[in-house]
This record gives structure tokens, sequence and C-alpha cells, in this order.
């Protein structure tokens, strides 16, 4: 007689005996912390917190005022054109560098080093770069062409592209690493076949290797959303959500009210509305990558 198969509930029981602790932090530190922050966002907690329930008035003032609006029309603004713009700047730097270039780690290397940076540094790099006093139209003015004008951080229309520029020039590398990745994990007979064929290159990419690539650009499409929603150290960096209020984002208004302002109410109903774009993201994620993965076994 075969002796009968142990209960999956009990196999490795010392490794899950392990990981008890690290489920009860976890439980208590992120699920309890969401949960007590969105409780607390209907409360009119001021410097400290306090159970005092107020309903929907939080949320009401959140979205009646106007540095918020214009925080979360930047936050569209940057996400969309971040998604785009990184995601297009990272593929094509992965399929140039994919042809075997020579001194291809050199590049490689070169391209991934602004995300080694933090973005607090980024920010102050890209803050001079873009003065008017002595960063970009300074030097070309320099050059003759004094009519020149290029100062994006102090312009209240344009400033949030300025922001877009740093984001992108630190994150570009990591996706271009990315989706590198993905395509040495095509297999050569793919590029060999579409070559007998006489596909051009172009079509290869669009037709053929970008949806083999589905997965690698499902998951970075996840990483880039969750960077773009709790952008803050560019922010503060650069023009410290200004000029007047022309960059804010939802993370600094969080962090303002929470800390400067003195108004947790407030902090914590901000927060949980980041909490439900990040759900926005995850969610969709989740269910595709795992759903997915469950019907096809």
């Amino acid at each position: 007689m075969a002796a009968s198969r142990p209960n999956q509930l009990f196999r490795n029981m010392a490794a899950k005996i392990a990981a008890i602790p690290m489920i009860v932090t976890a439980l208590v530190v992120f699920v309890g912390g969401t949960l007590w922050t969105v409780a607390y966002s209907f409360t009119k907690s001021r410097l400290l917190p306090k159970w005092d329930l107020v309903g929907l008035d939080q949320y009401e003032r959140l979205w009646g005022t106007r540095r918020w609006l214009v925080s979360i029309e930047n936050l569209f603004i940057y996400g969309v054109c971040m998604l785009v713009l990184s995601l297009v700047i990272g593929f094509i730097l992965a399929a140039l560098l994919d042809q075997k270039i020579r001194y291809e780690s050199a590049f490689r290397t070169i391209l991934l080093y602004p995300f080694a940076l933090s973005f607090i540094v980024t920010g102050l790099v890209w803050q001079w770069i873009l003065n008017p006093e002595f960063g970009v139209q300074n030097i070309v003015r320099s050059l003759g062409f004094e009519s020149f004008t290029f100062d994006p951080l102090y312009n209240a229309k344009i400033a949030i592209y300025g922001i877009l520029i740093a984001g992108l020039w630190q994150g570009s590398g990591l996706i271009m690493v990315l989706m590198l990745a993905g395509l040495r994990g095509i297999d050569q007979e793919i590029w060999k076949a579409s070559r007998v064929d006489g596909i051009p290159a172009w079509k290869t990419y669009v037709f053929i290797i970008i949806p083999m690539m589905r997965p690698v650009f499902v998951t970075t499409l996840v990483i880039i959303a969750s960077g773009i929603v709790k952008v803050y150290d560019l922010v503060v960096a650069q023009t410290s959500g200004g000029p007047g209020i022309a960059t804010e984002m939802p993370a600094k208004y969080v962090y303002d009210y929470m800390f400067g302002g003195q108004n947790l109410g407030q902090g914590f109903a901000a927060s949980t509305m980041m909490l439900l774009a990040v759900a926005v993201v995850i969610i969709p994620w989740a269910m595709l990558e795992f759903g997915g993965r469950k019907r096809g076994t």
C-alpha cells in the first residue's frame, strides 16, 4: 500500500513557521497601517490622531481645494507622458543595444547610471541644468543666440515638463534594461525566419517581438505607474511645488498637510485617494497576471 501523501498544509512546516514573524509584521504594519489611515481619514484629526468622526467632510474639502486639483492634473500630465515616453525611449535604446554593438557594456552602464542616483540628487542636478542664469539657456546665449529661452522650471505653464525631463533621464535606463532582457529572451530563430521571409525589421518588432514581450511590458508598466503615483523627491528638489502651485503633486500635498499643516485628517484623506490610484493600477495587473496564469494551468 502506497504511503499517503502529506497534507499540503503541513509541508515545509519549518519554513512556514520561520515566515510567521514576517507575515505578522506585514499584516500589522502594512495592512493594519492602511486600514488605520483610511479609518482616520473620516475624522477631524489635527496635530494628533483623534477619533472624532466627521463623515466625508475631509474628502469634500479635499476635492474642493484648488491645490489638490492642480496636483491631480499634474499627476495626470506627468503620468501619461512618463508612461509613453519612458516606454518608447527605453525600448528604442534596448533595440539599439540588442544589435550586438561594440562597447555594449559601457553604453549600458552609462545609460543605467542615472537610475543609481537618488531622486533628490537628480532633481538638484536638473535644477541647475534648467536654471536660466547658469544652465542650458545661459550656455546657448553665450554662443551668440541672445534670444534663446529655455526656463521650464520658471514658467508655470510648462514647469511640470521640467520635472518630466528629470524623471525621464533617471528612469529610462531601467526601462531599457528590462526591455533588453526581454529582447534577449526572444529566440534567434524568429529573427532568422523573418529575414528569410523578407519581413522589414520594424514589422518584426511591431507584429511579432512586442506581442511576445507582453509580460515584460506589463511588469514595466506597473513599475512605472507605481513610481508615478508616489513622485515626491523630484518635485521637492527642483521646484518645491512652484512656481506657485504649478508643480504640486499628491504625495507632496499629503506630506505638507500631515507634517507641515498639522492636519492629519486631510492628509489621511489625500493618502487614501492615492491608495485608490495605486489599487487601480495593481488590481488589474494582478488579475491579468495571476488570473491568466491560473486559467492557463
